[in-house]
């Protein structure tokens, strides 16, 4: 307990120390929350190789729908990664994963420099839960051009590591994970266990109505 009212009081102080250092410009519109996040996303320790460190940093978090440091500051090398989630017999998606692409379509909007990964396999209906995102994005104004897919992983840790590759080949400096309130953090630590600490993670939960999370219920499949 006292390391973490020790950490806390770090954050607090850093992150008016990098506001300040920062300008106004490029956290004008950033909340505490967000900015304490993006501390913890690079140098408050979450973007490490040790696993029990990863975890410990990633509880701190306060998960927000807000957009992430990162994005904001480079949207150039930041990829959006939105997680899948098993869909129907005939390849239609499920509300929870309309719901994750609904928050990385406006992520997307709000910085269309940034790259975009959808991942997850488990194919249903002629078509991989990655490619029903891809079809889905495009449909709602996205370029192809922006977005990659990753078509094979069946679980989160498999959309992490197959994911990582991806990253690492693209010379992405971030990744902001998009999926559900109930999955985030587990989604977080899995792409920081991946990624060994080369790019800071950052994540961003969908389903909030009105400041307050909706039922959308995380699914199966990779979920």
């Amino acid at each position: 307990m006292g390391i973490k009212v020790k950490v806390a009081g770090f954050l607090a102080a850093s992150a008016v120390a990098v506001t300040t250092a920062l300008g106004a410009a490029p956290v004008a519109h950033a909340s505490p929350t967000t900015v304490v996040n993006g501390i913890l996303s690079t140098v408050g320790g979450c973007q490490t190789a040790n696993d029990d460190l990863i975890k410990f940093c990633t509880n701190l978090e306060r998960l927000t729908p807000e957009i992430p440091m990162m994005l904001k500051l480079n949207p150039v090398g930041t990829r959006i990664v939105v997680l899948g989630a098993a869909l129907n017999r005939d390849g239609s998606m499920k509300p929870v994963l309309i719901t994750r692409l609904k928050a990385a379509l406006s992520l997307a909007r709000s910085y269309p420099t940034a790259g975009i990964i959808t991942t997850g396999g488990l194919p249903r209906g002629g078509r991989t839960e990655a490619q029903a995102m891809r079809t889905w994005l495009i449909a709602n104004g996205v370029w192809p051009w922006r977005i990659a897919t990753e078509n094979r992983s069946r679980s989160t840790v498999e959309n992490a590591r197959y994911t990582a590759r991806m990253l690492a080949a693209g010379r992405a400096t971030g990744a902001v994970v998009v999926s559900s309130p109930t999955h985030v953090k587990r989604a977080m630590i899995n792409f920081r266990q991946s990624v060994r600490g080369s790019i800071p993670v950052a994540g961003v939960i969908s389903g909030y109505t009105n400041g307050a999370p909706s039922s959308d219920g995380s699914s199966s499949g990779s979920s």
